[in-house]
């Protein structure tokens, strides 16, 4: 049995995993970043003190394996009262950690009702909190303030966490002991950074012995990683990692409709892809329409991976492992 371990956020996890948990030859650890600081997760850790608990819940569901009811009922979200804006999933998250005294626990506990393939582990069990220096000396506070921003593509000074973290050992042993390391795709600066600011988590990527797979986002975000191209990602997460560690790139080649494109515009473009290196492995991975609950179609969503064919491409890697010439062909 392979072991593959997932490094990202929520909504960048989610897909990645939703895709893997149908292949039974795996042993899959997802980390998730402790660095969300929005909504519903944003109040619950000001008023309970608890753990961010939306992008630990958006991996649970994508790992279960139970019924469509209960994965629809741990991602309700209460539109009335003063439940407002709060999903079940990190409600119930949030209270078995009060339970228990651990978060992880708590996880591990929703994933036993949930039935799910794998583990997910907060990247910390430490509180938290994603600060962001720009070069006009403004200081970004929090997950949601960055992610909001439109002025980081003119520079930054700093990246960092605060308090300063170190890492849930049970995280470094998933990544040490990987066959696969998969980084990606997600927020660049907010949940795939987020992690390798970690003290410890970084060293580890290094360390492992894994293959390590970098999935590229398939648009970029305005203000923030405007005219990016794939080398600009690499580079960009090579920095915090301590060099450019990847064997293989995942990088989607299929266009999604022109009047997608034209309606998306305002958010981003797609990430082209400049790189000349054998490493790229370019292959069709647009996911169709989906509708969110409640029937709004969330422009974020309009253009996306799609699970299936993700895992796909990430399985004929895993089934390189043990192959010195690390060949791939589709």
């Amino acid at each position: 049995m392979k072991k593959i371990c997932t490094i990202g956020g929520g909504t960048g996890n989610f897909v990645v995993l939703r895709g893997l948990k149908h292949y039974f030859d795996l042993d899959i650890s997802a980390i998730v970043s402790m660095a969300d600081d929005g909504g519903s997760t944003g109040i619950l850790r000001d008023e309970l003190g608890v753990l961010p608990a939306g992008d630990a819940r958006q991996c649970v569901v994508a790992l279960s394996n139970s019924s469509r009811l209960m994965r629809n009922l741990m991602n309700y979200r209460f539109e009335n009262g003063g439940l407002r804006g709060h999903s079940f999933g990190n409600l119930f998250l949030s209270a078995l950690e009060k339970v228990t005294g651990s978060f992880e626990r708590a996880i591990e506990e929703v994933g036993k009702i949930l039935n799910i393939r794998g583990k997910v582990l907060p990247v910390t069990t430490q509180q938290v909190h994603l600060k962001m220096v720009l070069n006009d000396r403004t200081v970004l506070e929090g997950e949601k303030e960055i992610y909001l921003s439109q002025e980081i593509d003119k520079g930054y000074k700093s990246i960092y966490l605060e308090p300063h973290p170190t890492a849930n050992p049970h995280a470094i042993d998933a990544i040490l002991n990987a066959d696969v390391i998969v980084i990606g795709p997600g927020g660049l600066h907010t949940s795939l950074i987020a992690n390798l600011l970690v003290e410890g988590v970084a060293e580890a990527v290094l360390q492992s012995k894994a293959i390590k797979v970098f999935v590229v986002n398939l648009m970029n975000r305005k203000g923030q990683t405007t005219n990016f191209r794939v080398s600009h990602y690499i580079k960009e997460i090579s920095k915090f990692i301590g060099g450019d560690v990847f064997d293989y790139i995942l990088v989607n080649n299929e266009e999604p409709p022109l009047e997608l494109i034209e309606f998306y515009r305002e958010e981003g473009e797609l990430v082209k892809n400049d790189m000349d290196d054998p490493r790229v492995i370019a292959i069709p991975m647009l996911g169709g329409l989906q509708k969110e609950e409640g029937n709004d179609l969330m422009k974020r969503n309009l253009i996306r991976h799609d699970s299936k064919k993700l895992a796909e491409g990430l399985m004929k890697i895993v089934g390189k492992v043990g192959d010195p010439c690390c060949s791939f062909s589709i």
